[in-house]
């Protein structure tokens, strides 16, 4: 088998995501050796891959659902936005550089086919089947000249192309009607057909209009996926959280002790790598929210301002809603604060910052011994360590370099050196992500925290992250197996897509069938 697919999908967010994992694991459950793929994604959301790369955490989640370890080639061009309109473009794992909107689709683009290609034929020649994702929606014709990541890597690939359309929220045909229509005649013919995610009900109700779908697009649908709960992981961006259902349903686990634990999490702009609280989310009886507002921290036990691709315009809107006024209460109250990556280096007294904000000097909230100074250079990194007298890793995304000056030791080497973050009282800050996916670890912290709380908490003695990971990446293999015409998807991406499939007009603005 040599061969592979571009999940496509009518808006961003119908699920192109989990349903290109649940491919991934489908296909490596029948002894296919497959990768994913995203030639260009745009996330805040982002992993550090074993030879120090940074990539879209999506495909990071993709590999691990595919039991592959993931590399820079699965996503070569990561772009990080840092404002409205512009982004760090990271190639190949590494930052090159701030480039606006309109300079990267204005040649930048265009110019990284090549790189991409080659990244996806280094892949093929390696595995039996690659499975690729798109990004937004293929019928954006206003892009479509610089596009490498939906039609444009499809064509260069010659690989067929399914398109996902979320039913839940409305006018699906429409939306897979639309897609097809608005492509030129050589991109139509890529498309194989559509996908359905999260359908909830009868399906018998809607194979009317799939079949009215397939008569005035010649396409047929491979599949009905249902809505299914706490499958949203490891998203691109936007306020949600991975393990989705385990943050909303934590509420109604019961908790192992006697009281559950309360966390509230400083939903700070640009927020990066939110992913870090899942772990949290994932323990009975600790329940997890967003805020924004400072009333909102009254009850919480335990405040995390998390990781943020801007920390100086962070910390200012912490300072406008009175957030920050909360957090310095509540820690001369001795209540408990974590701050991760960039929310460590606005807990800390100063922050230098020429290279991400160029704001120069600003005060930092005070809370921890730690001066910040941005560095050019982007620290990227997967360590190893002991925290709490448990093993502890995680990975480093940051150009903040951190001068401790006082408090403890957070993060330590077998030796009682520290590796990063401190401690002050009931504050607590490190660089380190993914830090609380150590299970162990996360216990312990658990219990302190519940200490200083005053909370009966006791976390439960054998939840592991990692188990519930693939459990969930199992949910989304079953998905595909049991709603899906696998024998149908199989043939895809064995063969390409069928021949004969007919233009749909209009076609692309100036194109002819």
């Amino acid at each position: 088998m040599s061969g592979g697919l571009l999940v496509a999908g009518t808006t961003s967010d119908a699920g192109k995501s989990v349903v290109t994992a649940g491919i991934c694991r489908w296909l490596v459950r029948r002894g296919v050796k497959v990768a994913p793929f995203k030639a260009q994604n745009m996330s805040l959301n982002s992993f550090v891959t074993r030879e120090g790369a940074e990539i879209g955490r999506a495909q990071a989640m993709q590999a691990q659902a595919a039991r592959v370890e993931p590399t820079a080639l699965m996503n070569p061009v990561l772009l990080k936005p840092g404002g409205d309109r512009s982004s760090q473009v990271v190639l190949m794992g590494r930052p090159v550089g701030e480039m606006s909107a309109r300079g990267y689709h204005g040649g930048r683009q265009e110019a990284l086919l090549s790189t991409v290609v080659d990244c996806l034929e280094r892949l093929r020649d390696t595995y039996d089947a690659v499975i690729c994702e798109g990004a937004g929606s293929p019928a954006e014709i206003n892009l479509r000249r610089t596009d490498i990541v939906n039609m444009g890597i499809a064509r260069a690939a010659r690989f067929p192309v399914v398109v996902v359309g979320d039913i839940d929220r409305g006018g699906v045909f429409a939306s897979f009607f639309g897609t097809t229509a608005l492509l030129d005649a050589e991109d139509q013919s890529l498309i194989a057909g559509y996908l359905v995610n999260k359908f909830r009900g009868d399906v018998s109700l809607l194979e009317p209009g799939l079949e009215m779908l397939r008569g005035i697009t010649g396409r047929r649908t491979y599949g009905v996926l249902p809505f299914a709960h706490g499958l949203g992981i490891d998203e691109e961006d936007g306020l949600r959280v991975s393990l989705r259902g385990a943050v909303r349903e934590s509420v109604v686990a019961p908790p192992h002790g006697e009281d559950v634990l309360r966390v509230a999490v400083c939903a700070v702009p640009l927020m990066s790598n939110f992913t870090d609280v899942d772990a949290l989310a994932a323990e009975p009886g600790v329940v997890v929210r967003f805020v924004d507002r400072a009333e909102e921290l009254a009850d919480a036990d335990l405040v995390i301002v998390p990781g943020t691709r801007g920390t100086v315009k962070a910390l200012a809107w912490l300072r406008e809603r009175g957030l920050a006024d909360a957090l310095v209460r509540r820690t001369a109250e001795g209540r408990p604060v974590l701050g991760i990556c960039g929310g460590f280096q606005i807990l800390g007294e100063h922050i230098e910052d020429e290279v991400e904000s160029r704001a120069g000097h600003v005060d930092g909230l005070g809370l921890l011994p730690v001066h910040i100074r941005f560095d050019r250079e982007k620290t990227l990194a997967r360590p190893v360590g002991e925290a709490l007298g448990a093993p502890v890793e995680g990975y480093e995304i940051h150009h903040g370099v951190a001068d401790v000056r006082g408090g403890e030791a957070f993060i330590s080497d077998d030796r009682g050196r520290s590796l990063d973050g401190c401690r002050a009282g009931s504050v607590w800050g490190t660089h380190w992500h993914g830090a609380l996916e150590s299970d162990a670890f996360r216990r312990r912290f658990l219990t302190e925290i519940a200490r200083a709380a005053g909370r009966r908490f006791v976390p439960a003695p054998d939840t592991s992250f990692a188990a519930l990971r693939e459990e969930q990446l199992d949910r989304l293999g079953d998905l595909v197996e049991e709603h899906a015409d696998t024998d149908a998807l199989l043939r895809l991406i064995e063969s390409g897509a069928p021949s004969g499939l007919p233009f749909i007009a209009p076609g692309a603005p100036g194109a002819r069938a």
